[in-house]
């Protein structure tokens, strides 16, 4: 009897940690949503960004290779983005991020 109880104790733990843990394709999806809200504008639905007017893009070989600490800098501060991207909290800044490197595949 105790020993069905811990193997059902510890089947509802495994299961409440499953649904808690977030899953990367559903920051990349919620990174979709904000993409399109905040950066798309500028950007470009697929980050090509507007190169005529030095919009960078987001798919490019250099912005692939860089690391992801570099982007978030970027996004956060040293680009010159709007304020409602500058002041981005720093879940959405890493969800966006996933979102981009989907579209760099």
């Amino acid at each position: 009897m105790k020993t069905t109880k811990l193997v059902m104790l510890i089947v509802t733990i495994a299961i409440a940690l499953f649904m808690l843990i977030p899953n990367p394709s559903w920051a990349a999806d919620d990174g979709a949503a904000i993409y399109k809200a905040k950066c798309a504008a500028c950007h470009g639905a697929d980050a090509a960004g507007k190169p005529a007017a030095k919009i960078p893009s987001l798919v490019s070989d250099e912005t692939k290779k860089a690391s992801d600490d570099d982007l978030i800098k970027k996004v956060a501060g040293t680009a010159k983005h709007p304020a409602g991207v500058k002041g981005l909290p720093a879940d959405d800044v890493k969800a966006i991020l996933a979102y981009i490197r989907t579209l760099q595949k």
